[in-house]
């Protein structure tokens, strides 16, 4: 795919845009990811129960993506990819950083205690990602179209459960789980795209919206390093060590695909110092994350058909784009505004934002000639990610350490992808139709 296939840029990656037509672009670019960045400090917080801390959680979130997408666009010595690219809070880490939190409350450990060992095993993790990121040219037999595209799937259906369990109440909805009036919100923010905005009107109109948070939320705050301390613990960290491997293939994908719809080249030694760079850029933006109290980042695919609707590409766009997300960042007050939206209204809108992730996921893997070779991956992958969601019990009696890698989908479908993708020989050329 060449970027004749899209619409002609206006701007390209290097013009420097007017300030207005600059500063509408990177609003536009924000608009798109607002709900992505600040999602998963909400399903996280909600889950482990730390609801006083959540605003501060989301308005770290904005701060640390408006520093690290100044980084990633313009780049400081070899960290950034220099590319259009906006950073977000992952998704791919919910899983993880949810068990960790489940195991420090098991133990007893305070809201703040979870945290602390939730940032530390991020900032720790983060060093997997630095380190891949130079190494990148050598591992081309693991960053493939398949394993890219199995991960990315498997993320997007993992994440379904908690849109969908919010689009029918939210977990705490109890015996309310699935009423009428619930479904209905969720299904009018689906099927009519009516955006999180005019869901919560709709919803206010039905007593459902508690506007009396928004007068007693912090108005400012500034980021603090370590405000909940740092723990560690080696048994909870595997499974996240190896979700910093699939963002940096998932973050390889992206920045092709951004590179494409950019005019950029796609091979070659500008190329690869991008990807480098930019990959580089997610481990040391992550590591930020950590330090000032936020989840891990990663380059957020959205915007790249931001880029591929407006035209520009300039990144230059990006530090705009930046300075307004660090200032949402410095008012706690904006993540108050998403607590108030009610479940069904923020289900409908990250059920679609889910799958939309498990659709990218499918686009990758449809991108190649599906040989029985694929095939059998994508089959042995799937099939063992989708079997531990659904029995989750089948890894009870495995030992502790076992358990917290095969209880994980994401972990599992991408350590299945990778081991039989360096097993199994690519000379049987044949596809599913000749086999046939």
């Amino acid at each position: 795919m060449s970027q004749e296939e899209f619409m002609p840029l206006v701007y390209k990656l290097d013009d420097v845009p007017p300030p207005p037509k600059a500063a509408l672009a990177a609003v536009q670019h924000v608009l798109a990811s607002i709900v992505g960045i600040a999602t998963p400090s909400l399903i996280i917080g909600g889950a482990l129960g730390l609801g006083a801390y959540i605003p501060y959680l989301i308005a770290m979130a904005f701060f640390v993506s408006g520093v690290a997408t100044f980084i990633q666009c313009k780049t400081i010595g070899p960290v950034g990819s220099g590319l259009l690219s906006l950073q977000g809070t992952s998704f791919a880490f919910l899983g993880a950083i949810l068990a960790a939190g489940f195991a420090v409350k098991g133990r007893g450990g305070s809201e703040e205690d979870i945290l602390a060992m939730i940032f530390g095993l991020c900032l720790v993790g983060s060093l997997v990602e630095i380190i891949l990121s130079q190494f990148l040219d050598k591992l081309k037999r693991i960053i493939t179209p398949t394993v890219t595209g199995i991960v990315i799937t498997v993320i997007g259906l993992s994440l379904i459960k908690a849109g969908f369990t919010d689009f029918a109440g939210g977990a705490m909805a109890g015996e309310d789980l699935g009423k009428p009036l619930y479904l209905l919100l969720g299904t009018l923010v689906v099927a009519i795209m009516i955006g999180l905005i005019v869901g919560t009107i709709v919803a206010s109109f039905f007593g459902l919206v508690n506007f009396g948070m928004l007068s007693s939320a912090q108005l400012f705050a500034l980021p603090v390093p370590f405000k909940y301390g740092f723990d560690f613990d080696f048994g909870l960290f595997i499974p996240l060590a190896f979700l910093y491997l699939v963002t940096a293939i998932e973050t390889s994908g992206d920045l092709t695909a951004n590179s494409v719809i950019s005019g950029e080249p796609v091979e070659g030694p500008l190329y690869m110092k991008r990807i480098k760079g930019g990959v580089l850029g997610d481990g040391v933006n992550s590591a930020l994350a950590a330090v000032f109290n936020t989840f891990p980042n990663t380059t957020f695919s959205q915007n790249n058909g931001v880029i591929q609707m407006t035209g520009v590409a300039s990144r230059h766009v990006g530090l705009y784009m930046g300075g307004f997300l660090v200032l949402l960042g410095l008012f706690p007050v904006i993540g108050t505004f998403f607590l108030i939206i009610p479940k069904p209204v923020l289900g409908g809108a990250t059920l679609v934002l889910f799958s939309t992730i498990a659709v990218a996921g499918i686009r990758i893997l449809s991108s190649e000639d599906m040989t029985l070779r694929r095939v059998y991956i994508m089959a042995v992958s799937f099939g063992l990610a989708l079997g531990v969601t659904l029995v989750p019990d089948a890894t009870q009696n495995l030992p502790t350490f076992l358990k917290q890698v095969f209880a994980a989908p994401i972990t599992l479908a991408g350590l299945s992808a990778i081991i039989l993708s360096l097993a199994i020989p690519e000379d049987a050329k044949a596809t599913i139709e000749a086999a046939e």
